[in-house]
Parts: structure tokens; C-alpha cells; sequence
């Protein structure tokens, strides 16, 4: 059940995403959507790839995936301020 209301969350946060873009009449909303997903997720990859030479760490977890996923590189950036900034 658990799994099932974590499937049903992104799946509402990706067809939230499509909509913006429908919104801001992008050409093609879902590969944008797929595409801004992607970018935050390879980002907060980087992150934490490079975490051991530059020192800062991001924990992976399901509140820093979904941040990333949903905003993007912005969010990973958010996440990155409120760790400096709370530590």
C-alpha cells in the first residue's frame, strides 16, 4: 500500500509538471516535463558523485529526490543553500 500511494504522488507530481507546460504552450510538454525530471535528478547525481572532493553532501532520500525531480536544478540548488545555511 505504501508503494502504491509513493507511485500515485510522482505520478501526480509529473502530470502536474505536463500541465505547466501546456500552460506556458511549450511545443512538446511531456518530453519538457521528462527533461526538467532528468536535469534535477542528474544534478543531485553530480552532487553527490562529487560530494568526497568538494565536501558537501546531500543525503539521498525520497525528500531530496522529489525536490530534485520536481524542480530541477533550481531545487537541488535550493537544497544545497538550506544545507549550508541550517548546518
Amino acid at each position: 500500500m505504501q508503494d502504491f500511494t509513493a507511485i500515485a504522488c510522482a505520478l501526480g507530481v509529473f502530470a502536474l509538471l505536463v500541465v505547466i507546460q501546456v500552460i506556458v504552450k511549450a511545443e512538446r510538454p511531456v518530453r519538457k516535463a521528462i527533461g526538467g525530471v532528468l536535469t534535477g535528478l542528474c544534478a543531485l547525481a553530480v552532487v553527490d558523485l562529487t560530494g568526497c572532493f568538494t565536501g558537501v553532501i546531500l543525503p539521498i532520500s525520497p525528500l531530496t529526490l522529489g525536490v530534485s525531480g520536481a524542480a530541477g536544478i533550481s531545487g537541488v540548488t535550493m537544497l544545497l543553500l538550506l544545507n549550508l545555511i541550517l548546518r
